[in-house]
C-alpha cells in the first residue's frame, strides 16, 4: 500500500494544490497557507428562469454557500448564466458560480468565458454511454485519447485564458463504455476517467483543477477517492484539490447519514477541500449539514496519537483500496460470518418495561402472547445495573455490568460487561459470552489496555470474548482505529463492538457523529456491531426536543423516543455502509435545473408505498443525465424523461418507456410484481 492521506492515526489535512476560484481560494498548498474546507450547493430551478435562480441562489449563499452550481445542459442556459451573474452582482452578491455540464462541450467553452468555474464529467463531456462491451486494442485506446484531447483542449485552453477553475467530476454511474470495457465497473476505473482529463490540462500546463470522485455508494466512492490521490501522488508527486460528495444520497436522515459515512471518513482521512451534501431537499438546507461536518475539523491541535509511535500509512495491514472485513471468530452471533449487531442503549431508563423495546423493534401482542419482531431489531440491549422482570423475546438477549449479572437467574440471556480491572479480578465469568471495554484513548489507559490484551488473548477463558472499542479523543476513530491496526498485528482475532457516545445538542449534529466515527472503521472492514450512545446532557436535550429539520418543516424525531432515534441510527449507518441490509434503500438525485418533476414529492410518495421492501434499491432521478448512468447501484429505476413523463429501469434496461406521471407508481409496483421483488405489506 502506498502513501493516500498524510496520516491514518491522526487529522492531517492533505497537501494540495491551491486553486483560485474567482476571488476564493481553495486547497491546502502548506507553507503557512490552508484554506478553510469551501461549502457549496447546487440550485434546483430552471437556468432559464434567471430571477428564480438568482433568488434561489441568495438563498443558498445566505446559508454560507461559498460555491454555487447551476446546471446548464445546453447553450441557452449557458448563455443565461451571464444574466444571472449580473443580477446576483448587482443585488451584491459575488460568490463564485460554478457551470454544471454533461454531454456538451459547446455549452462548456461558453459558460468559461462567464462564470468562475466549470464542471465537466469525464464520462459523458466527449465519449457516449450506449451500455456496450467493445473490446480496445491499445492501438484503439489510444486513438480514442487522441480524440478526447482534440476535443477537450479547446476547453481547457479558455479556462487557461480566462482565469477560469475547471472540475474534473467523475460519478461512478455515467463512466464510459471504453472505460468499462478496460476497467470495469471500479473505483480504479472512476480515477483513470479523471486522470485522461487531467493528463490532458497538465499538457496544456492548466492547474486550476478540483477533481471529484461521485458514487451513491459511499464503499465505492472512499475507495476511489482515496486510489485517486495514491495515482495523482505517485505520477506527479503532487495533488489537486478534492471536492466530497455522495451522489444520489436521498433526503432526511438516511440522506444526511449516506453523506456522513462517505464524505466523514475521508474528512477523517485528511481529504477534501470542499464539500457538497447532495439531499433531495431545497439546496440551502444542504448547507448547514455541511457545515456540521466541517466544523469537526477546525481546530489546530494536530497531536494524536502519533505522538506515542507513529504509523507508517504505507505500511498497514489492510488496504484502504479495497473492502475487506476483518477475520475473526465468532463468539455467539457476533463475529465471524455473522452481519454487524445492534446493541441497545437502555441504560438511562430508570425503569425498563416491555413498552420501552417497542422503541428498538420489538412489539409485544397481548392478545397472542407473542413479541413480533421488526427488521431493525436491536439484537442486544445494555440495560446499566437492572435485571429485568419480565421475560424476553426469543432472541433479544442482555449486557449487564459484572455485579448484576451475578445476580441474574437466566445466564442464557444475561452476559457481563466487564473493563480490563474487572476481567482480570472475576471469579466468575460466562462460559459463553463476555463483553470487555478497552480504551482506545491517547495515552497510559490505552497502554495498560493493550498490554493487558497481549496477556489475555491466548488464554482459553478469552475465547469467549466481545472487544468493546471507544475512545474520548477528539480524533476517536483514529484512535480506534489504530488498535484495530494493533489486533490486526497481534493476530488478536476477537469480534469488536464500536462503542461511539455523542455529546452533540442538534439531531443533525448526532447523525453526522455517528456516522462518521463508526462508518469510517466499517467501510475499512472494521467493527462486528455497533453500541451508540449519549451523555446525560445530549440525551435529554433529545429526550425533550422536537427537532425540526432546519426549516423544512419535517420533524425528525416524529415522536421517537432517544433510544428509537439511535437505534434506527444504527441500521441507517449499517446500510449506509452496506454491511447489513435491514431497509429499502433509495437513491434519489437532489434535483436541479434540468428536472423533470417534483422530486421531493416523487420520493416521499414512492417511499410511502415501498418501504418494507428489505433489500430493494430504488433509484429516482429528475431526468436522463441522472439516469441510467447515475442509478448504477439501483434495482429499479424511476426517471424522468419529459415533462410529465417517466421512463422505468430494471437495473440498466428501459422496461417501460414514457409512462403518464399520475400512474407511473403504480406501474413501478407492477414493475416490481413481474421481477418478484414485491411483497405485500404488514398490517
Amino acid at each position: 500500500m502506498q502513501f493516500y492521506c498524510e496520516s491514518i492515526t491522526s487529522y492531517r489535512r492533505l497537501l494540495t494544490r491551491e486553486v483560485k476560484i474567482g476571488d476564493l481560494l481553495l486547497g491546502n498548498p502548506g507553507n503557512g497557507r490552508i484554506h478553510p474546507v469551501r461549502l457549496q450547493t447546487m440550485t434546483t430551478t430552471d437556468t432559464m428562469d434567471t430571477l428564480a435562480t438568482v433568488e434561489q441562489s441568495i438563498r443558498c449563499i445566505e446559508a454560507g454557500a461559498e460555491l454555487v452550481r447551476i446546471t446548464a445542459p445546453s447553450k441557452r442556459e449557458a448563455e443565461n448564466l451571464l444574466n444571472i451573474k449580473n443580477e446576483l452582482k448587482r443585488r451584491g452578491y459575488h460568490t463564485p458560480l460554478v457551470a454544471d455540464i454533461h454531454f456538451t462541450p459547446n455549452a462548456a467553452e461558453i459558460a468559461a468565458r462567464i462564470v468562475e468555474k466549470v464542471r465537466v464529467n469525464p464520462g459523458n463531456y466527449v465519449d457516449k454511454k450506449k451500455f456496450e462491451l467493445i473490446e480496445y486494442s491499445d492501438t484503439d485506446y489510444a486513438e480514442e485519447i487522441d480524440r478526447i484531447r482534440e476535443r477537450f483542449t479547446p476547453l481547457v485552453k479558455i479556462c487557461k485564458e480566462y482565469g477560469t477553475a475547471m472540475r474534473i467530476g467523475t460519478n461512478h454511474g455515467s463512466l464510459s463504455d471504453r472505460i468499462m470495457s478496460r476497467y470495469g465497473d471500479t473505483p480504479m476505473g472512476m480515477v483513470e476517467s479523471a486522470m485522461e482529463f487531467l493528463r490532458i490540462a497538465r499538457d496544456e500546463s492548466y492547474h486550476n483543477i478540483v477533481l471529484s470522485m461521485k458514487a451513491s455508494n459511499p464503499q465505492v466512492m472512499v475507495q476511489a477517492y482515496r486510489l485517486l490521490v495514491k495515482t495523482m501522488f505517485d505520477e506527479f508527486r503532487e495533488c489537486y484539490p478534492l471536492h466530497l460528495g455522495v451522489t444520489e444520497a436521498g433526503d432526511g436522515e438516511d440522506g444526511r447519514i449516506k453523506s456522513a459515512v462517505g464524505i466523514g471518513t475521508l474528512m477523517e482521512d485528511g481529504l477534501g477541500d470542499t464539500i457538497r451534501v447532495s439531499l433531495t431537499e431545497g439546496p440551502e438546507l444542504e448547507i448547514p449539514v455541511c457545515r456540521d461536518i466541517v466544523k469537526r475539523y477546525e481546530y489546530t491541535d494536530q497531536t494524536a496519537i502519533d505522538a506515542q509511535q507513529p504509523l507508517d500509512p504505507g505500511k498497514i495491514s489492510y488496504s484502504p483500496f479495497e473492502y475487506k472485513r476483518r477475520e475473526t471468530f465468532s463468539v455467539d452471533n457476533i463475529g465471524g460470518k455473522h452481519v454487524p449487531v445492534v446493541i441497545a442503549d437502555l441504560s438511562k431508563i430508570n425503569k425498563i418495561t416491555p413498552a420501552e423495546l417497542v422503541s428498538v423493534g420489538y412489539t409485544y401482542d397481548e392478545g397472542t402472547d407473542k413479541w413480533n419482531i421488526s427488521d431493525a431489531a436491536a439484537d442486544y440491549i445494555f440495560t446499566g445495573k437492572q435485571v429485568l422482570d419480565f421475560a424476553l423475546p426469543g432472541t433479544l438477549k442482555v449486557l449487564i455490568y459484572p455485579d448484576a449479572w451475578r445476580n441474574a437467574t437466566d445466564k442464557t440471556k444475561y452476559f457481563p460487561l466487564f473493563d480490563r480491572t474487572t476481567f482480570s479480578l472475576a471469579k466468575a465469568k460466562s462460559p459463553e459470552l463476555n463483553f470487555v471495554m478497552i480504551d482506545c484513548s491517547t495515552g497510559n489507559q490505552h497502554l495498560l489496555d493493550m498490554a493487558f490484551l497481549n496477556v489475555y488473548a491466548k488464554g482459553d477463558d478469552f475465547k469467549t470474548v466481545v472487544l468493546c472499542l471507544s475512545s474520548a479523543d477528539r480524533n476517536a476513530m483514529q484512535s480506534v482505529r489504530r488498535v484495530f491496526i494493533e489486533l490486526v498485528e497481534n493476530n488478536i482475532k476477537n469480534p469488536v463492538l464500536l462503542v461511539t457516545d455523542s455529546n452533540k445538542s442538534s439531531i443533525d449534529e448526532h447523525l453526522i457523529h455517528f456516522a462518521t466515527e463508526t462508518g469510517a472503521l466499517l467501510l475499512d472492514g472494521f467493527g462486528d456491531g455497533m453500541c451508540l450512545g449519549m451523555t446525560s446532557a445530549s440525551y435529554d436535550s433529545v429526550n425533550n426536543q422536537q427537532a425540526s429539520m432546519n426549516a423544512s418543516g419535517r420533524n425528525y424525531l416524529q415522536n421517537q423516543t432517544p433510544e428509537q432515534f439511535i437505534n434506527n441510527t444504527a441500521f441507517s449507518i449499517l446500510q449506509a455502509t452496506r454491511t447489513r441490509i435491514s431497509k429499502t434503500e433509495y437513491i434519489s438525485c437532489p434535483s436541479c435545473g434540468r428536472t423533470l418533476f417534483d422530486l421531493q414529492e416523487t420520493t416521499a410518495r414512492i417511499r410511502s408505498v415501498t418501504n418494507h421492501l428489505k433489500g430493494v434499491k430504488i433509484a429516482i432521478m429528475g431526468c436522463i443525465v441522472n439516469g441510467p448512468g447515475e442509478m448504477a447501484d439501483a434495482d429499479f429505476g424511476y426517471v424522468g424523461s419529459g415533462p410529465g413523463k417517466i421512463t422505468l429501469y430494471k437495473g440498466k434496461e428501459i422496461m417501460k418507456r414514457n409512462v403518464n406521471s399520475d400512474i407511473a407508481v403504480d406501474e413501478l409496483i407492477n414493475l416490481l410484481k413481474e421481477n418478484e421483488a414485491w411483497v405485500e405489506p404488514s398490517n
